[in-house]
């Protein structure tokens, strides 16, 4: 366990710097768009153009990698993405930053999936689990402790500064590193209606998720703003959601294990709802109360995700690992790009408090059709079934079940 995680320090580290990056240019585009003037629409919008390009850079970014390798590929786009992210902060035009943000996932999405394919390639099967639960505490802390960067004073063109800086840094330890580059695969192809017939809750739980998280990455700082909240406040109260992810993510996991995995997601679907609907009784986001809210609905809502894709590998076959991966991110792509553009209209319509409306709607359907087809089909536990935390970042990260695959029930 040491050798492999001494071995992946350096992709660990480009990961910190790298998250870090992508959690403060969240947050600070949509706060900066809010000061710009630009209504939570719109603001939502941005944040799906960002996953638009997620999905374009699922498929583009591997072949580039299949070219050039994985070294030079991840400081072309590290190069490119703080290129980006410099014009973002020197034009504040709506439509400039429209592109600026499909680029932005497109490069991004190519980063999370060069440094996942290596994790894949220099931990050792055994334990490749451990280093892959490892990369989700780095993962999601890098983001949270992002936030608190939001308190650094200036105008909006000093935090876009940080973010290039952080994104400069995140080439290093790649750039240096003697590691072997792994070899590349090609993409594989999507399944939709395969995977649906095997594991129709997965798909379901991937997208109802994607819907509610694309949200919350792109709106909840936006929502904290609108209640009242300072710089300094947003980025704790958007910390302690992650944080939430990061505490729970392995303990509700291994609940998942225990019982069936619909059942699992029903439960934990339905907490994070009543969660969504309790924050709307509370006056003060920033009270303690508020915190122990959202700090209980960024841990369920962001365990639903890996638990789905869980579900997903307990049913289909070794060779169609790499196959529902890509599957299960598009499925959830789509959701993560269309849950600002509704989540965001609604907000501007229907003002901030509709967020967590929008949460609660979702957590409420998701947690009824888990238990529907927990009710309706049942299907044998076995000691097997073992939950991997996990990011839904790039198409790699499936292949970490590759030594766990099993055939159908």
């Amino acid at each position: 366990m040491l050798t492999s995680l001494r071995s992946s320090t350096p992709l660990l580290l480009s990961t910190v710097f790298l998250l870090m990056g992508v959690g403060l240019l969240h947050s600070h585009i949509a706060l900066e768009g809010r000061t710009l003037g630009f209504s939570v629409a719109m603001i939502g919008i941005l944040t799906s153009a960002y996953y638009a390009g997620f999905l374009v850079g699922t498929y583009t970014v591997p072949r580039l990698t299949h070219r050039i390798g994985h070294i030079r590929t991840f400081a072309f786009c590290t190069a490119l993405v703080t290129l980006v992210v410099l014009v973002q902060a020197l034009d504040p035009a709506y439509h400039v930053w429209l592109v600026l943000r499909v680029l932005q996932g497109l490069l991004l999405v190519g980063l999370y999936a060069i440094i996942e394919s290596w994790l894949n390639a220099s931990a050792e099967p055994a334990h490749r689990s451990s280093v892959f639960a490892v990369y989700m505490m780095v993962n999601l802390g890098a983001s949270a402790a992002a936030q608190q960067l939001l308190r650094i004073q200036g105008d909006g063109f000093v935090l876009f500064c940080v973010v290039a800086i952080l994104f400069c840094a995140a080439s290093l330890p790649v750039v240096t590193s003697r590691q072997t580059q792994p070899h590349i695969r090609s993409v594989p192809r999507v399944r939709i209606v395969h995977l649906f017939r095997l594991a129709p809750t997965a798909l379901v739980s991937a997208l109802l998720s994607g819907l509610a998280l694309g949200a919350f990455w792109g709106l909840l700082p936006v929502y904290a703003a609108a209640r009242g909240l300072d710089p300094g406040g947003i980025g704790t109260y958007v910390s302690v959601g992650i944080a939430g992810g990061v505490v729970l993510q392995w303990p509700l996991g291994r609940f998942s294990d225990r019982i069936d995995r619909r059942l699992a997601l029903s439960l934990i679907s339905a907490v994070a709802g009543l969660a969504a609907l309790t924050n709307l009784l509370l006056s003060n986001p920033g009270g303690a109360a508020a915190m122990v809210v959202i700090f209980t609905f960024g841990g369920m809502s962001l365990t639903l995700y890996p638990i789905a894709v869980a579900h997903l590998v307990d049913y289909v076959h070794r060779d169609e690992l790499l196959t529902a991966s890509s599957t299960v991110l598009l499925v959830n792509g789509i959701g993560s790009a269309l849950g600002p553009l509704l989540a965001g209209t609604l907000m501007s319509l229907l003002g901030p408090k509709l967020l967590f409306v929008w949460f609660a709607i979702l957590d409420g359907t998701l947690a009824a059709y888990a238990f529907y087809r927990f009710v309706h089909r049942k299907r044998e536990v076995t000691p097997d079934d073992n939950f991997v935390p996990m990011v839904n970042t790039g198409a790699s990260s499936l292949d970490l079940h590759a030594d766990e695959g099993r055939a159908e029930h």
